[in-house]
């Protein structure tokens, strides 16, 4: 682990500082903050954050000449271990809701929805400490507690790609998994020891 190479991917479009902080803080060796796509393709590992609208990150991704044909060509041609954080993971959809219907990526099924909590004393967004509740589809994710900050949901299509929940006046998608891909809605930069433990965790994994 000490001497693979991250890819924090540059955007524009997310906390890169802290995000490279609490991969460092988790064990990481090398993190390059990166907006070039040959940094990319050859990365041992990627994290894709997100703050923001869906179509803003999306579109500030393609904005970026080959950077999504370098991801692609990384991990899911070449199964490189990949996570998106927040907007990050909401990205890997096929599509977001937010100011009209967008297009993602495409890696995982579903579309991110806006929240809709069933006790409207609720508010949205989401924000702040809440459950990670794990399904039991991906062994990175453990049960615990991280913070949130989100006002739009992955509505996944398929269960089996489901790996956690959280709950917000009723299931909220916490964590998506695919082949070597994960997502998670929570901020692990934001979510202290349980974050540093899950990063530490990605850091790891073999899938």
């Amino acid at each position: 682990m000490a001497t693979e190479r991250i890819a924090l991917v540059d955007y524009g479009a997310g906390n890169l500082k802290s995000v490279e902080n609490a991969l460092r803080a988790a064990g990481a060796a090398t993190v390059d903050v990166t907006a070039d796509p040959a940094v990319v393709r050859t990365a041992d590992r990627i994290v894709l954050p997100g703050v923001g609208a869906f179509a803003a990150c999306m579109g500030a991704l393609s904005s970026i000449p080959g950077m999504i044909a370098a991801m692609d060509e990384a991990v899911r041609a070449n199964g490189r271990p990949f996570l998106g954080i927040c907007v990050g993971m909401q990205l890997l959809a096929d599509a977001g809701e937010e100011h009209g219907r967008h297009p993602g990526l495409g890696w995982i099924g579903g579309t991110v929805r806006a929240l809709a909590p069933a006790d409207p004393a609720l508010k949205v967004p989401h924000m702040g400490w809440n459950d990670v509740r794990p399904t039991g589809t991906c062994g990175l994710i453990e049960a615990g507690e991280a913070y949130y900050l989100h006002s739009y949901a992955f509505d996944v299509t398929d269960p089996a790609h489901l790996a956690a929940t959280t709950d917000h006046g009723g299931a909220v998608t916490a964590a998506v998994a695919r082949d070597t891909i994960v997502g998670v809605q929570f901020h692990p930069e934001k979510s202290q020891a349980y974050g540093l433990a899950f990063l530490s965790r990605f850091l790891a994994w073999k899938p």
